[in-house]
């Protein structure tokens, strides 16, 4: 296996332009957040935060400091409704067990949809193994909740609504504000949780505006290091702890925190929000760049998803027919042009993405989808290069089974 691996990294060798578009799956980060980092490490701070000395102290510190300003991000009051996980999917665990947990002698009915991220889905099938059963909400075409099915799910049994407020595949924004209005009418005491991952710093999102019990944010989706997310849970709101240990600054989440990755997490939010207008519709002209060139020189392909204002900035998320998306990311990978094909959840499994067969997608149309996601960073001649690549690449992908559909 290794040795395939270097066959491939040399292969790579003399790349003259390299354009990293995978933040699905990770992130380059930047500079400013490294060097914000790596104080913590070795020079202050560096101590457990409920240990009675000066690093220790200081640990401390930092760590209200940045939950104070996460809370302010997020635009809640408490610093107690803020808690730092290793990452999203810890976050979501925690999130829905928890939460089942808590609530198991309330009800046992847990809604959430068909296009929700793979660490969501796969909580809800384990919870059934304690009595807990699903409600699946359809989604239309682009991927849009239907709230009056919605509205139908709820009952007196239900106790925990899970939905993203963006699809982290194909850049839906969901309509949450008017899903928790639904979700509180037909039952008060249900508890309504919103994976904000892909909507955190790139679209407007203020968990009290929206009304959300519980809402889950992650740092490597806004340029932060990887291994570090962030769970709000509303002041009253009652949430089991999942994990035993050592408690420290945070009730919910046991052990020693990671102070050095929360001030990273911490300064990528406050890069996202300085300029958070400019930085939205930086990434909004070169995703409609990327979007609009890919349709003028590549033919039947397909746009995943919704379209304008109720899409994400960032993404771009498109089929090529007749092309298989795995093959593809390979063929750009040689070019320096770094994709996934769907997400890195599913990619190794020999199934369609699940978003895009709740879509009504068909098996080619799955398996040929390209996930892009732009940043801030990337410039317009990075984005003309990938436009530039991008057909030769589908062409030479197609022509193993002898169809181009290149113009």
């Amino acid at each position: 296996m290794i040795e395939n691996v270097k066959e491939l990294l040399k292969a790579h060798e003399g790349l003259k332009h390299e354009v990293y578009l995978d933040l699905e799956n990770s992130s380059v980060v930047p500079k400013e957040v490294i060097d914000a980092m790596m104080p913590y490490y070795n020079q202050r701070a560096y101590g457990n935060p409920t240990l009675t000395h000066k690093p220790g102290w200081e640990a401390f510190e930092t760590i209200m400091e940045s939950t104070q300003k996460t809370a302010t991000f997020l635009g809640c009051k408490s610093l107690e409704e803020i808690n730092f996980t290793p990452g999203e999917t810890e976050a979501n665990n925690l999130a829905l067990m928890g939460t089942a947990f808590s609530m198991k002698d309330k009800g046992k009915k847990i809604v959430i949809s068909e296009v929700e991220p793979i660490n969501v889905l796969h909580v809800t099938e384990l919870l059934q193994k304690y009595g807990f059963k699903t409600a699946k909400i359809p989604v239309d075409k682009e991927g849009f909740i239907n709230l009056e099915k919605l509205g139908e799910a709820i009952d007196k049994e239900t106790v925990l609504v899970s939905l993203s407020a963006v699809n982290h595949e194909i850049g839906t924004v969901q309509p949450i504000k008017e899903a928790v209005e639904i979700v509180k009418d037909k039952n008060a005491g249900t508890i309504f949780h919103t994976d904000a991952s892909d909507a955190y710093g790139k679209i407007s999102f203020n968990v009290k505006n929206l009304g959300v019990d519980l809402a889950t944010i992650s740092s490597y989706k806004i340029l932060g290091p990887r291994g570090i997310g962030a769970l709000y849970v509303r002041e009253g709101i009652n949430v089991e702890r999942i994990l035993e240990g050592q408690i420290g600054t945070q009730k919910l989440w046991p052990g020693i925190e990671n102070t050095p990755l929360i001030v990273g997490f911490v300064k990528a939010s406050e890069l996202a929000f300085q300029n958070f207008e400019n930085n939205v519709s930086r990434m909004q002209r070169l995703r409609d760049r990327l979007l609009d060139g890919i349709f003028e020189r590549v033919s039947d392909v397909r746009l995943n998803g919704s379209k304008g204002g109720k899409r994400v900035p960032d993404n771009a998320s498109v089929s090529f027919l007749k092309c298989e998306g795995e093959a593809l990311t390979i063929e750009l990978s040689l070019t320096g042009v770094y994709v996934s094909s769907g997400s890195a959840c599913t990619r190794r499994i020999l199934q369609p993405s699940h978003v895009l067969v709740a879509l009504g997608r068909n098996f080619e149309e799955a398996h040929g989808s390209i996930l892009m996601k732009v940043t801030r960073y990337h410039t317009e001649e990075d984005i003309d290069y990938v436009i530039d690549v991008i057909p030769s690449a589908v062409e030479r992908i197609r022509g193993i089974t002898g169809s181009t559909g290149v113009e």
